[in-house]
């Protein structure tokens, strides 16, 4: 039989003829929208974002608010908790930082995005001290795994904030206030001095109108004046506010909090995958963590080899991306915490550090290849840009 008559046989073969007929007739002509489906699809995955300083607020003595508009007019979606990677130049570097979004999903106008100064920061500080009205940034679009998953997270979500890592929950909390979300959420906010809380006064307005949103803050060098709660972020305190097992707990803030409040978790009585944690970047000291050779010292430098094109020198303290970029050398970053797997690379020779929970595939493991921006050179190496 031939190939054609074996078709005819297949059921509902005539009634897609009719309609086809139909179409042929009265159908929309496709070729007038041509490149319509492109242009929609890069206005809500951009490649990257232009973007210009609409406002700045001074938040905390350490922080401040910036509101970034797109330079034509278009901002893509996303889902409160997730964040931008901010690209700048500065002391000749090209470089980038993720910073969470702020704002909420419902403000299509602008991203907010908080900078909060860091000891010897290269980015924040010029960000904070050179940034002005008007000035134009560039930024990769929203991303991120750190928001809410209704299928999963069920509605009673118990945020962990430290620091400037109240910034993907004042999106999830603002989220709840415009929607009027039938949502519970309790954050518990650790600060280390009262007047560097960040969105203080908005959240306790929050607070006071949407009785399905509570908060404690819980302050660890109080002055003497401070009647609230003091120390850290422990688990019966946690038990005291939580009543039952049900809650989802999200964890954003320094590596110190991590430090303390997940094993501060791990006594509650709930499965692991109840905690999610989002990823603040590098360590400040990565020479402190499991693993780390006790032949190599923060000081010490290794060659790096960029095969066909140069060697560089790079600290052992220092992730390798850091390195390259002060090298003129610029490779695809998102998370910059070893999770995006963006700037994955191959190592050639020698070996670096990976700190427990890059997220390596198993077969980057087997044929050597790693996260330049969770790497540290511990030998001389080579690798393949």
């Amino acid at each position: 039989m031939a190939k054609e008559n074996i078709i005819q046989k297949l059921e509902g073969y005539d009634d897609i003829i009719r309609e086809n007929v139909v179409l042929e007739k009265y159908g929309f002509d496709y070729q007038a929208k041509k490149g319509e489906v492109r242009s929609i699809i890069d206005a809500l995955h951009p490649a990257k974002l232009d973007l210009i300083v609409s406002e700045i607020v001074q938040e905390t003595p350490s922080a401040k608010s910036m509101k970034l508009v797109s330079v034509d007019g278009i901002l893509p979606p996303f889902q409160a908790g997730q964040y931008i990677n901010v690209f700048v130049e500065t002391g000749g570097v090209r470089t980038s930082r993720p910073y969470s979004i702020a704002s909420s999903p419902t403000q299509t106008g602008y991203y907010e995005i908080t900078v909060r100064r860091v000891d010897n920061g290269f980015v924040s500080n010029y960000l904070l001290d050179e940034l002005k009205l008007g000035d134009r940034l560039t930024s990769s679009a929203p991303s991120g795994n750190f928001h809410y998953n209704p299928l999963f997270h069920g509605d009673r979500l118990a945020f962990i904030a430290g620091g400037s890592g109240i910034t993907p929950f004042m999106s999830m909390i603002r989220e709840l206030a415009d929607k009027n979300l039938d949502r519970r959420l309790h954050l518990f906010y650790g600060s280390r001095i009262e007047d560097d809380v960040i969105y203080r006064k908005e959240i306790e307005r929050i607070e006071s109108v949407h009785k399905n949103f509570t908060w404690d803050l819980v302050v660890s060098e109080p002055n003497s004046s401070f009647c609230g709660l003091k120390g850290f972020i422990h688990v019966d305190l946690i038990r005291e506010k939580i009543d039952g097992p049900d809650w989802m707990f999200f964890v954003c803030g320094p590596e110190a909090m991590y430090q303390f409040c997940l094993p501060e978790l791990e006594k509650m009585p709930m499965p692991g995958r109840k905690t999610k944690i989002e990823v603040m970047g590098a360590s400040k000291n990565i020479t402190a963590h499991p693993g780390w050779p006790e032949n190599v010292k923060a000081g010490d430098a290794f060659s790096v080899a960029i095969k066909g094109k140069k060697t560089i020198s790079a600290l052992a303290s220092e992730p390798l991306m850091i390195s390259l970029e002060r090298a003129g050398l610029v490779i695809p970053a998102l998370c910059r915490s070893g999770e995006c797997s963006l700037c994955r690379t191959k190592l050639l020779s020698g070996k670096v550090y990976q700190p427990n929970g890059v997220k390596l595939r198993k077969s980057d493991r087997v044929f050597g290849y790693i996260h330049p921006c969770m790497a540290y050179p511990i030998t001389d190496i080579e690798i393949l840009l």
